[in-house]
Parts: C-alpha cells; structure tokens; sequence
C-alpha cells in the first residue's frame, strides 16, 4: 500500500492521552498552552540554536532544502524550514526544534556524508512529521509533550508519570516513522537511514534488515525496552506491517510498544482503566441485595464517594479484569477480601460471593489461600463454603427477595 492510500494520523495512545490530561490536569494543560509558557520557551530554543549549531545557508545547501520544501509539500505543511549542523554531538542524528508556524531541524555528525539523498528526504520527513504532528488541534500534542517532560523531570513524579511520557514518546516515533513513509513513498530508504544512523555503515540493505526482525519475532513476541526510540528493528517491523495492513496492524505495534500491562508498570491511562475496572468488579461483586447493607456500601463509598449498586450485572467486568499479572492479581484477591470483612454480620455469604468470583477469574487457589491465611480460616473450612457457594448465594438471593 502506497501512501497516497493511507492516512498520517495520530495513534490511538496520542489521542487517548491528551483527552485524560485536559480533563483530569486542566489546570496544569492550561499553564502550559498559555502564550506565556509558549514565548518563553521559544526564546530559550532559539538562543540554544545559535549556542549549539551552524545554521545552513539555503544558497550552499540548495539539494538539502529543496528535499525540505519537497516534504513539506508531502504532508501539507506551508512553514518555513531552517536546517543547521550540530557542533556537540559526533554521532549522526537529527531533532527538531519546535516553534509555532517555523521548523528548525538539527543534523548531527557525519550525517550528511552518511546518508544518500533518499535517506536524508527520509530524515527530514521524520522531523518534520514532528512537526506535523504538535502542530495539530492548536498544538494540543506539544502541550502534553511538554508537560510530560516538565512532570517527569520533577522529583515527586511517580513511575505512572515516567511509563506514560515513556510511552507517548515511543509512540511519537512511531509516528514520525510514518511521515518519513509520506515523505519517500518508499519504505528502503526509510529503514536504510534508520539503520545508517544507528551503525554508522554506508551501506544497508533493508530488505536484509526487515529479514533480520522478522527473525528474532519468529523466535516470540518482543517488546521494546527504548526509554524514548524503540529499538531500530521495532520501528522498522512496525512500519512495514503499518505499511501492509494500516490499521489492522494496531495491536501488533502495540504490543511491541506497550508490552503486556504489568500492575506495578501502568501508566496513567492504565490506571485509569484499572480504577474503572475496579468500579466494575464491584457493581458486578455487590449487585445482590443481601449484599448491599449500610456497612457493605459504606466500605464501597472509600473507594469511589458516589458508588451505587446497579440492577444488573455486567458479565465484562470479569473479561477485563482476567490476567495472568501475579501483582494484579495479588490486588484483586485483597478487593474481593476487603468485602468479605466489611459486614460480619453477614456471616459466611460474603466469602461464598468471593469464591465464586475468584472462580470467574480464574484466581480461585490463590484467593483461598490468601482467605484461609487473613481469615485465620482452616484450609478445609475455606473448601466447604467453595464447594457450597452457589448453593449458599442462590438460597440468599431468594431470600432477599
């Protein structure tokens, strides 16, 4: 598939993220939309340009900023591009300094001389879809770029801060890689200039190199472990299968990115899709009548202030809640305990709900072991009620009829 058939559209993660931090940090997204945050932080890229860099002359560099005006055009954008030498770094690479309505791109090392004409169209592309992306919706993603940056950097930032900025800016790259595609309409010189930049080698085949990451797929899922860029075999994977299957190849970028959900890794969204399910578990856990007396919602009211029980349950709470995670599992086994305990009065019907939910989610050894040790409960005690469950929680439904 060719790029004038597909789209250059923020992922999925990009969108989901802005939308989490303008309603749940308005106060936070508004100080660092605002023009004065903007202003300053434009003043301080510009004197770090004239600080650090030698800035290209479009009359000695005519080929360089003619593959700048050729990808501009490419992905629509009417800015003007100012291309400058690093004086700092011997490694190839290149960044872009972003201000409102003007690009300036930074190559560094020996990236001129590297890389073909192809390649470097490919890396201009690549930083200018930076570009195109933190410029879109009134720079929405610049502003959470920004912010992400600015909280991690602080010394109360908790590891749910440091996953979600890690992550947006995997995700960015995955991007970029894309618009470098728009830029080329090849995916060779894209992977070429990746590997190039990498390897420092003047020659690369990157149909070798995406025979290369097919082969370590082969061998079993991996994800990357990139604190800001995924590894150059990810990103080439990744955008060969965008290439091939567009949107159909989500879940595989995104598990390469993100890797599977581990508890004590969530990132921000994550949490909020924990709390959620959380909410869920409970509705469905306290959805019986017999269940819902003072004490029991009064428990359930320190976790959320305005829980309420629902008339039905809703059988996807258990399917979004399954995991393999010991940690998650390990929290969801004390929720279930948490309600066993909240009324005693209620006797052995609470821990009979448990039990069988625990079954539900596939965690039943685990909780009745965990029940039997916080219950100071004999080990075939804990059995019986198991075995009577459903038994027990039919006779109480009736009941409370």
């Amino acid at each position: 598939m060719n790029p004038a058939e597909q789209s250059l559209e923020p992922l999925p993660y990009h969108v989901e993220l802005r939308e989490y931090l303008k309603s749940r940090e308005r106060d936070l997204w508004n100080w660092f939309a605002s023009a004065s945050s903007m202003t300053a932080y434009h003043e301080n890229l510009r004197l770090e340009l004239l600080k650090s860099t030698y800035r290209l002359d479009a009359s000695g560099h005519a080929g360089l900023y003619q593959s700048a005006d050729e990808a501009k055009t490419k992905l629509g954008l009417d800015i003007p591009v100012t291309l400058y030498q690093g004086q700092n770094s011997p490694h190839p690479n290149a960044a872009l300094y972003f201000m409102r309505h003007e690009a300036h791109i930074v190559l560094s090392g020996p990236i001129l001389t590297l890389l073909n004409s192809a390649e470097l169209q490919s890396v201009i592309g690549h930083e200018l879809a930076h570009y195109d992306l933190w410029a879109r919706h009134d720079g929405d993603f610049h502003v959470a770029d920004r912010l992400l940056q600015a909280v991690v950097n602080d010394p109360r930032a908790a590891a749910s801060h440091i996953h979600t900025q890690r992550r947006f800016q995997l995700y960015t790259e995955i991007f970029a890689d894309r618009g470098s595609f728009f830029v080329t309409g090849d995916i060779q010189p894209v992977i070429a200039g990746l590997v190039k930049i990498q390897t420092g080698i003047a020659q690369i085949s990157a149909t070798e190199y995406l025979k290369q990451a097919d082969e370590i797929f082969a061998k079993g899922d991996v994800a990357t472990e990139g604190l800001s860029h995924p590894e150059t075999f990810i990103r080439a994977r990744a955008l060969a299968l965008w290439q091939a299957e567009q949107h159909k190849a989500a879940p595989q970028i995104a598990a390469m990115i993100e890797g599977t959900a581990a508890f004590d890794e969530l990132d921000l969204l994550g949490q909020a899709r924990l709390t959620q399910a959380t909410r869920r578990l409970l509705e469905y856990l306290l959805q019986p009548a017999w269940f819902q007396t003072p004490a029991v919602l009064g428990h359930a009211r320190l976790f959320f202030d305005d829980f309420r029980p629902v008339a039905t349950r809703d059988q996807t709470a258990i399917a979004t809640l399954a995991s393999d995670d010991p940690k998650l599992r390990e929290y969801l086994c004390y929720l279930l305990l948490d309600f066993v305990t909240a009324d005693p009065e209620l006797d052995e019907l609470p821990l009979a709900a448990a039990l069988e939910l625990s079954r539900q989610l596939g965690m039943d050894p685990q909780f009745e072991k965990l029940a039997a040790k916080e219950l100071s409960m004999k080990s075939r005690e804990v059995r019986r009620i198991r075995e009577h469950a459903a038994e027990m929680l039919a006779k109480a439904e009736v009941k409370s009829e």
